[in-house]
């Protein structure tokens, strides 16, 4: 085989069939000629294929970008929203969270699935995400808890995922032009253009996905935190407390959290009515987290209208802007939204700081509030509402996760602050 060497300097434009947003650029670089052996020479037996998985995927999003990448999990096209989370670890949380339902997840941190999957971890009964988005798939899992690999994990459950995908370049377009809606597919007969049209034509906004994730009927929640995951059991009130926790895609840490304080829970969906709720007799109710738009649930906002201020009621995420809606306050689309573990929070009340768990792409305005309501907490990354409290109605919430603890336990006390609040009004 003969070798040859020389240097190039070109103008190399990056095309596409549908964008051409890159500008031409200088480039020096090196041309490396080899010469194929003579036809009579047949290749070895065994490598009539590559022996490295070839890119068999595409991500195209509404801007017309496309990004080819290898696939793992599931087949097929899947439309979604992409939103890109920060956090370090915690995939399967991610996976399970049903609050991401309707949306593609990538994951900034650029290597996945290390650690495999494992049942403890579960943050609800099944995968709700439209696909997951990442940079390097382990090869290799590594963990005493692991009992399967992260991609056999999201083909048995029909979950798509890509990886080899420049995800850094991705994450830096959300940013700039806010949240996009893209089209994940393997299917090689479909074209560009049709994904592209795809992508254009499907919109979240307005869509009700909380009663695709809620359950279909009420349960009573029995398990409970962990012995080896218990923390901050010092001092706890010995009473127990009866709460009804609404399920707009609750996740299991809430209710373990709650279950861990003394409480004894009732779940229901997110369409029971509140006068059967209040039959129930509760010290409380939770408003859980959920996917979507608050807008598009208007049944869940007259809930809450019809229970505050009879009963002591705490608000998480979805919980928190339905109840920002329900006190005549509006909600907006955030421009790609809050998704990491790694989110600081001041409590206005004592000056303290919070390492949070956050995900959503909503937000409640504080200057459409009424009189009376109380910003208790603030994002620090871009000022916005991340706590209510409505003394006179008996409400509080948050816009992040407390059970969540990326790290320290910090959120955790505001569980011990709702089981004040019915305390005080049992009197």
């Amino acid at each position: 085989m003969d070798f040859a060497l020389k240097t190039q300097y070109s103008f190399l434009v990056a095309t596409s069939p549908i964008s051409h947003k890159y500008s031409p650029k200088l480039r020096g670089g090196f041309i490396v000629k080899c010469s194929s052996p003579p036809p009579s020479v047949a290749p070895p037996s065994g490598l009539v294929q590559r022996p490295w998985k070839v890119a068999d995927a595409r991500l195209v999003l509404e801007d017309g970008s496309i990004w080819k990448a290898k696939s793992f999990g599931a087949s097929g096209t899947q439309v979604g929203e992409v939103v890109f989370n920060t956090s370090l670890t915690g995939y399967q949380e991610i996976l399970t969270d049903p609050s991401y339902a309707g949306q593609f997840v990538l994951m900034t941190n650029p290597h996945i699935g290390n650690t495999g999957v494992n049942f403890d971890d579960e943050e609800s009964r099944q995968c709700f995400l439209a696909g997951l988005v990442i940079k390097s798939l382990s090869l290799s899992t590594s963990n005493w808890r692991c009992t399967e690999t992260l991609g056999d994990y999201l083909a048995a459950r029909n979950i798509m995922g890509i990886y080899d995908v420049d995800t850094r370049a991705i994450t830096r377009r959300l940013r700039e032009d806010g949240s996009l809606i893209g089209v994940l597919s393997t299917e090689q007969q479909k074209t560009d253009e049709e994904l592209l049209e795809l992508s254009r034509t499907w919109d979240i906004v307005g869509v009700d996905l909380i009663s695709g994730v809620s359950c279909k009927a009420p349960y009573e929640w029995v398990d409970s935190t962990k012995s080896a995951w218990e923390f901050n059991s010092n001092g706890r009130s010995q009473e127990s407390f009866n709460v009804v926790a609404y399920d707009f895609g609750i996740k299991h840490n809430i209710l373990r959290r709650l279950a861990s304080y003394g409480c004894k829970i009732s779940v229901v969906p997110s369409t029971w009515p509140a006068s059967e709720t209040l039959n129930m007799n509760p010290d409380g109710v939770v408003f859980s987290n959920g996917p979507g738009d608050p807008s598009a649930v208007p049944y869940a906002v007259e809930t809450v209208k019809e229970i505050i201020g009879k009963v002591p009621v705490f608000g998480i995420c979805m919980g928190h802007q339905l109840l920002g809606q329900a006190l005549g306050g509006k909600t907006f689309k955030m421009k790609f939204g809050h998704h990491g573990g790694n989110h600081p929070v001041c409590n206005l009340r004592n000056g303290s700081v919070e390492i949070s768990a956050q995900n959503h792409n909503y937000a409640v305005d504080p200057e459409s509030l009424p009189e009376g309501v109380e910003v208790t907490h603030v994002n620090l990354n871009d000022g916005s509402c991340a706590g209510l409290a409505f003394p006179g109605q008996k409400l509080m919430s948050l816009q992040y996760h407390p059970e969540a603890s990326p790290g320290p336990h910090d959120s955790d006390l505001v569980f011990a602050e709702f089981i004040q609040l019915m305390k005080h009004n049992r009197g």
